[in-house]
């Protein structure tokens, strides 16, 4: 995966679908994830206000792709 700090939806549907190794993390809020239908497969959920201390669960040997509104 490319060094490019945003991606678009489309581009992100197209690299899993390539197979791209990486870490998907959805850090929208919880009513954002109740409102929505729309689930990343294997993604960390994990809200904004707990990312820094949800960082060692998070894997270091791939990139990472956060998801956010």
């Amino acid at each position: 995966m490319a060094d490019a700090l945003r991606i678009t939806v489309d581009e992100l549907k197209q690299r899993m679908e390539a197979g791209e190794d990486f870490t998907p993390i959805d850090v929208r809020n919880p009513q954002a994830w109740a409102e929505s239908d729309t689930m990343l497969p294997k993604a960390i959920r994990v809200t904004p206000d707990k990312l820094e201390e949800s960082l060692p669960g998070i894997p270091k040997n791939r990139p990472v792709v956060a998801y956010c509104t």
